[in-house]
């Protein structure tokens, strides 16, 4: 049988302050009570509700004011991760809310829990992309994650030869053009040697 207690203070999961929920009796008696973050359900206690409130609404503008402004600071940053990847640009695992939340508290000093980190699926290639950020019930925003190798990008390889390989086409052509002027001699002496057989007939009278 579960009891009915007061929330004093926000728990994840369960409730914020002013809240009346029903608990587990041990949980309640070996944890909530004496970590002071929830009260027994009591006329009493009940006269406590309001200063709960109070605070509640206290807490939650001041959470709403720091999400705000942490929204806009992490949309002008750009985190850089560094992984191993092959020269196709896939990487040899992937990135993960974790890894971005790492990340930026490395770089920026920003400790960001990595479950407000949205990520539908974990990047597995290279590139820059845009992850969307549950900071607040009410506060969203985005930051940039680019996403690099580690090793350095292979050098193209210049083909020395490859300016060569016109000329030789060039040499051919000039080649056809001598041959096909060495044969205009040949032509040429044809058309001496044809007189020779007139001078046979004038002996033959």
């Amino acid at each position: 049988m579960k009891t009915e207690v007061i929330l004093t203070s926000n728990i994840v999961g369960l409730g914020g302050e002013s809240d009346q929920v029903r608990v587990a009796p041990g949980y309640a008696r070996n944890y909530l009570f004496p970590q002071r973050l929830a009260i027994p359900l009591s006329q009493g206690n009940k006269r406590r509700l309001e200063a709960l409130r109070q605070r509640r609404a206290e807490r939650e503008a001041h959470e709403f004011n720091t999400m705000s402004e942490l929204s806009k600071g992490l949309a002008k940053l750009v985190c850089v991760l560094k992984v191993k990847a092959g020269e196709d640009g896939k990487m040899f695992g992937a990135v993960t809310s974790g890894m971005i939340a790492d990340e930026l508290k490395h770089q920026f000093d920003v400790s960001l829990d990595k479950r407000k980190i949205h990520l539908e699926h974990p990047i597995k290639m290279l590139g820059e992309y845009e992850v969307e950020l549950h900071l607040h019930a009410e506060v969203k925003g985005t930051l940039k994650v680019r996403v690099e190798s580690t090793t350095p990008a292979a050098a193209p390889v210049v083909d020395a030869a490859a300016p060569e390989a016109p000329k030789t086409e060039k040499r051919g052509k000039r080649t056809e053009k001598t041959e096909a002027v060495e044969e205009k001699p040949k032509a040429a002496a044809k058309t001496d040697k044809a007189p020779k057989p007139e001078k046979k007939a004038k002996k033959a009278e």
